[in-house]
Protein backbone atom coordinates (compact mmCIF):
# COMPACT_ATOMS: atom_id res chain seq x y z
CA UNK A 1 0.00 0.00 0.00
CA UNK A 2 1.11 3.65 -0.76
CA UNK A 3 2.27 5.43 2.48
CA UNK A 4 2.46 9.51 1.88
CA UNK A 5 6.20 9.62 2.60
CA UNK A 6 6.71 7.65 -0.93
CA UNK A 7 5.18 9.81 -2.47
CA UNK A 8 6.96 11.53 -5.26
CA UNK A 9 6.05 15.18 -3.53
CA UNK A 10 7.90 14.31 -0.15
CA UNK A 11 10.82 12.06 -1.69
CA UNK A 12 11.42 14.92 -4.33
CA UNK A 13 11.64 17.77 -1.39
CA UNK A 14 13.81 15.22 0.56
CA UNK A 15 16.26 15.71 -2.17
CA UNK A 16 15.77 19.37 -2.96
CA UNK A 17 16.72 20.67 0.88
CA UNK A 18 19.56 17.60 1.03
CA UNK A 19 20.99 19.47 -2.11
CA UNK A 20 20.79 22.99 -0.99
CA UNK A 21 22.10 22.11 2.39
CA UNK A 22 24.99 20.31 0.57
CA UNK A 23 25.85 23.41 -1.56
CA UNK A 24 25.97 25.48 1.64
CA UNK A 25 23.02 27.58 0.85
CA UNK A 26 20.73 26.57 4.21
CA UNK A 27 22.71 26.30 7.42
CA UNK A 28 20.92 25.92 10.69
CA UNK A 29 17.23 26.20 9.99
CA UNK A 30 17.99 28.88 6.69
CA UNK A 31 15.64 28.42 3.83
CA UNK A 32 12.49 27.44 3.43
CA UNK A 33 10.55 25.68 0.48
CA UNK A 34 7.06 25.22 -0.74
CA UNK A 35 5.38 23.52 -3.38
CA UNK A 36 1.75 23.91 -4.62
CA UNK A 37 0.20 20.31 -4.72
CA UNK A 38 -2.49 19.14 -7.61
CA UNK A 39 -6.03 17.31 -5.55
CA UNK A 40 -4.78 14.38 -7.81
CA UNK A 41 -1.01 14.31 -6.36
CA UNK A 42 -2.94 14.22 -2.66
CA UNK A 43 -5.70 12.31 -3.09
CA UNK A 44 -4.35 8.31 -3.22
CA UNK A 45 -2.59 9.39 0.37
CA UNK A 46 -5.56 11.14 2.15
CA UNK A 47 -5.50 8.00 4.51
CA UNK A 48 -2.38 9.13 5.88
CA UNK A 49 -3.81 12.34 6.56
CA UNK A 50 -4.66 13.42 10.18
CA UNK A 51 -8.10 12.81 11.43
CA UNK A 52 -8.75 16.02 13.33
CA UNK A 53 -5.91 18.19 12.10
CA UNK A 54 -4.95 21.23 13.01
CA UNK A 55 -6.06 24.51 12.07
CA UNK A 56 -4.18 28.16 11.83
CA UNK A 57 -5.28 31.57 10.78
CA UNK A 58 -3.43 32.79 8.04
CA UNK A 59 -2.25 36.60 8.77
CA UNK A 60 -2.44 37.55 5.53
CA UNK A 61 -5.45 36.19 3.40
CA UNK A 62 -4.46 34.28 0.37
CA UNK A 63 -8.14 33.89 -1.49
CA UNK A 64 -6.41 33.22 -5.19
CA UNK A 65 -5.22 30.13 -3.50
CA UNK A 66 -8.71 29.36 -1.81
CA UNK A 67 -8.54 25.28 -1.16
CA UNK A 68 -4.93 24.27 -2.69
CA UNK A 69 -2.90 22.16 -1.20
CA UNK A 70 0.92 22.60 -0.65
CA UNK A 71 3.83 20.93 0.53
CA UNK A 72 6.21 22.80 3.29
CA UNK A 73 9.24 22.62 5.08
CA UNK A 74 8.69 23.31 8.94
CA UNK A 75 9.66 26.49 11.08
CA UNK A 76 12.78 26.25 12.52
CA UNK A 77 13.36 22.56 10.96
CA UNK A 78 17.09 22.04 9.85
CA UNK A 79 17.52 20.98 6.06
CA UNK A 80 20.26 18.46 6.92
CA UNK A 81 18.35 16.64 8.53
CA UNK A 82 15.57 16.44 6.43
CA UNK A 83 16.71 13.51 4.53
CA UNK A 84 16.38 11.87 8.54
CA UNK A 85 13.17 12.61 9.34
CA UNK A 86 10.80 13.79 6.74
CA UNK A 87 7.71 13.63 8.90
CA UNK A 88 8.87 15.80 11.47
CA UNK A 89 10.55 18.53 8.83
CA UNK A 90 7.75 18.88 6.33
CA UNK A 91 4.56 19.08 6.24
CA UNK A 92 1.26 18.85 3.89
CA UNK A 93 -1.36 22.07 4.46
CA UNK A 94 -4.74 22.84 2.62
CA UNK A 95 -6.26 26.35 2.82
CA UNK A 96 -9.60 26.70 3.62
CA UNK A 97 -12.33 27.41 1.21
CA UNK A 98 -11.77 31.71 1.50
CA UNK A 99 -8.05 31.07 1.86
CA UNK A 100 -7.81 32.89 5.45
CA UNK A 101 -6.74 29.70 7.41
CA UNK A 102 -5.02 26.31 6.82
CA UNK A 103 -4.89 22.89 8.06
CA UNK A 104 -1.88 20.78 8.63
CA UNK A 105 -2.67 17.16 6.97
CA UNK A 106 0.00 15.94 7.70
CA UNK A 107 3.93 15.85 8.87
CA UNK A 108 5.19 17.95 11.90
CA UNK A 109 5.22 14.97 13.89
CA UNK A 110 7.41 16.75 16.90
CA UNK A 111 5.29 19.68 16.82
CA UNK A 112 5.22 23.20 15.09
CA UNK A 113 4.38 24.90 12.23
CA UNK A 114 4.96 25.31 8.47
CA UNK A 115 7.99 28.36 7.45
CA UNK A 116 7.94 31.40 9.05
CA UNK A 117 8.06 32.66 5.40
CA UNK A 118 4.84 31.11 4.97
CA UNK A 119 3.18 34.39 3.98
CA UNK A 120 5.92 35.27 1.61
CA UNK A 121 5.78 31.69 -0.13
CA UNK A 122 1.64 32.23 -0.35
CA UNK A 123 1.44 35.65 -1.48
CA UNK A 124 4.23 34.46 -3.93
CA UNK A 125 2.48 31.74 -5.63
CA UNK A 126 -0.44 33.68 -5.73
CA UNK A 127 1.09 35.91 -8.50
CA UNK A 128 3.10 33.29 -10.32
CA UNK A 129 -0.13 31.23 -10.57
CA UNK A 130 -1.46 33.73 -11.81
CA UNK A 131 1.35 35.39 -14.85
CA UNK A 132 2.15 31.59 -15.70
CA UNK A 133 -1.22 30.02 -15.92
CA UNK A 134 -0.91 27.96 -13.30
CA UNK A 135 2.61 26.60 -14.30
CA UNK A 136 4.38 27.54 -11.50
CA UNK A 137 4.04 25.67 -8.35
CA UNK A 138 7.78 25.79 -6.61
CA UNK A 139 8.51 28.79 -4.33
CA UNK A 140 12.31 27.99 -2.90
CA UNK A 141 13.96 30.36 -0.72
CA UNK A 142 18.30 29.97 0.55
CA UNK A 143 20.91 32.36 1.70
CA UNK A 144 23.09 31.54 -1.63
CA UNK A 145 26.71 33.21 -0.41
CA UNK A 146 27.65 34.39 -3.23
CA UNK A 147 24.63 36.34 -4.27
CA UNK A 148 23.77 37.85 -0.86
CA UNK A 149 27.79 39.03 -0.49
CA UNK A 150 27.32 41.15 -3.98
CA UNK A 151 24.34 42.91 -2.15
CA UNK A 152 27.14 44.30 0.08
CA UNK A 153 28.84 45.89 -3.06
CA UNK A 154 26.74 46.43 -6.04
CA UNK A 155 23.68 49.06 -5.95
CA UNK A 156 20.54 47.20 -5.41
CA UNK A 157 19.38 47.98 -8.74
CA UNK A 158 17.80 45.28 -10.64
CA UNK A 159 18.35 46.33 -13.96
CA UNK A 160 22.10 46.63 -12.93
CA UNK A 161 22.59 43.32 -10.99
CA UNK A 162 21.45 41.22 -13.37
CA UNK A 163 23.17 42.98 -16.20
CA UNK A 164 26.60 41.68 -14.23
CA UNK A 165 25.07 38.13 -13.80
CA UNK A 166 24.36 37.97 -17.83
CA UNK A 167 27.79 38.63 -18.63
CA UNK A 168 29.33 36.72 -16.07
CA UNK A 169 27.85 33.11 -17.53
CA UNK A 170 26.66 33.20 -20.69
CA UNK A 171 23.83 30.54 -19.48
CA UNK A 172 22.28 33.24 -17.63
CA UNK A 173 20.51 35.23 -19.85
CA UNK A 174 18.80 32.01 -21.23
CA UNK A 175 17.90 30.92 -18.01
CA UNK A 176 16.90 33.91 -16.49
CA UNK A 177 15.80 36.16 -19.52
CA UNK A 178 13.39 38.46 -16.43
CA UNK A 179 15.95 39.60 -14.52
CA UNK A 180 16.65 39.61 -10.77
CA UNK A 181 14.27 41.85 -8.84
CA UNK A 182 15.72 43.56 -5.92
CA UNK A 183 14.00 44.03 -2.22
CA UNK A 184 16.16 46.09 0.02
CA UNK A 185 16.33 44.61 3.80
CA UNK A 186 13.09 44.09 5.53
CA UNK A 187 12.78 42.26 8.53
CA UNK A 188 11.48 38.24 7.16
CA UNK A 189 9.29 36.61 8.63
CA UNK A 190 6.38 39.36 7.73
CA UNK A 191 3.56 40.28 5.56
CA UNK A 192 5.36 43.65 4.55
CA UNK A 193 8.30 41.31 2.66
CA UNK A 194 5.80 38.60 1.58
CA UNK A 195 4.54 41.60 -0.38
CA UNK A 196 7.48 43.14 -1.78
CA UNK A 197 8.53 39.67 -2.98
CA UNK A 198 5.39 39.18 -4.56
CA UNK A 199 5.47 42.19 -6.03
CA UNK A 200 8.37 41.42 -8.25
CA UNK A 201 7.77 38.55 -8.64
CA UNK A 202 5.39 39.55 -11.24
CA UNK A 203 7.82 40.15 -13.67
CA UNK A 204 11.09 38.19 -12.09
CA UNK A 205 11.46 34.77 -11.80
CA UNK A 206 14.18 35.61 -9.19
CA UNK A 207 13.74 37.94 -6.30
CA UNK A 208 17.18 38.44 -4.28
CA UNK A 209 16.51 39.67 -0.85
CA UNK A 210 19.48 42.54 0.38
CA UNK A 211 22.05 41.05 2.64
CA UNK A 212 19.72 37.94 3.09
CA UNK A 213 19.03 35.91 0.62
CA UNK A 214 17.45 34.63 -2.94
CA UNK A 215 13.66 33.74 -3.83
CA UNK A 216 13.77 31.33 -6.94
CA UNK A 217 10.21 29.83 -8.54
CA UNK A 218 9.46 27.11 -10.91
CA UNK A 219 7.30 24.03 -12.29
CA UNK A 220 9.02 21.60 -10.39
CA UNK A 221 11.83 21.52 -7.57
CA UNK A 222 14.39 20.83 -10.02
CA UNK A 223 13.66 24.06 -12.37
CA UNK A 224 13.47 26.46 -9.04
CA UNK A 225 16.89 24.80 -7.75
CA UNK A 226 18.53 25.03 -10.70
CA UNK A 227 17.22 28.30 -11.52
CA UNK A 228 19.35 29.37 -8.28
CA UNK A 229 22.33 27.44 -8.68
CA UNK A 230 22.79 29.18 -12.24
CA UNK A 231 22.74 32.73 -10.56
CA UNK A 232 24.44 31.76 -7.81
CA UNK A 233 27.49 30.30 -10.25
CA UNK A 234 27.56 33.69 -11.91
CA UNK A 235 27.48 35.63 -8.49
CA UNK A 236 30.29 33.10 -7.75
CA UNK A 237 32.55 34.15 -11.06
CA UNK A 238 31.63 37.85 -10.37
CA UNK A 239 32.88 38.01 -6.83
CA UNK A 240 36.41 36.39 -7.95
CA UNK A 241 36.30 38.77 -11.11
CA UNK A 242 35.93 41.58 -8.33
CA UNK A 243 38.36 40.69 -6.43
CA UNK A 244 40.96 40.22 -9.13
CA UNK A 245 40.30 43.83 -10.01
CA UNK A 246 37.33 44.20 -11.97
CA UNK A 247 36.20 43.26 -15.51
CA UNK A 248 38.76 43.97 -18.44
CA UNK A 249 36.40 42.51 -21.05
CA UNK A 250 33.17 40.87 -21.03
CA UNK A 251 29.84 40.36 -22.99
CA UNK A 252 28.50 43.12 -24.97
CA UNK A 253 25.05 44.37 -25.50
CA UNK A 254 24.83 43.23 -29.27
CA UNK A 255 26.06 39.98 -28.20
CA UNK A 256 23.64 39.46 -24.91
CA UNK A 257 20.90 40.28 -28.06
CA UNK A 258 22.38 37.63 -30.29
CA UNK A 259 22.08 35.62 -27.43
CA UNK A 260 18.43 35.90 -26.74
CA UNK A 261 17.26 35.43 -30.57
CA UNK A 262 19.25 32.61 -30.94
CA UNK A 263 17.34 31.26 -27.66
CA UNK A 264 14.41 32.65 -29.01
CA UNK A 265 13.79 34.36 -25.52
CA UNK A 266 12.86 37.65 -24.58
CA UNK A 267 15.73 39.97 -22.19
CA UNK A 268 14.96 42.33 -19.67
CA UNK A 269 14.99 45.70 -21.72
CA UNK A 270 16.28 47.51 -18.81
CA UNK A 271 19.32 45.08 -18.13
CA UNK A 272 20.23 45.99 -22.43
CA UNK A 273 20.78 48.96 -21.21
CA UNK A 274 22.02 49.16 -17.30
Amino acid sequence: MKTLFSAWFVQGMVKATTDMWLKGWDERNGGNVSMRLLPEDVAPYKNDFYAQPRQVELTQHAPDLANEYFIVTGSGKFFRNVQLAPAEALTVIQLDDKGASYKILWGLTAGGLPTSELASHLQSHAVRKRVTHGQDRVIMHCHATNLIALTYVLELDSAKITRKLWECSTECLVVFPDGVGIVPWMVPGTDGIGAATSDRMQHHSLVLWAFHGIFGCGPTLDDAFGLIDTAEKSAEILVKVISMGGMKQTIQTDELIALAKRFDVTPFEAALKA
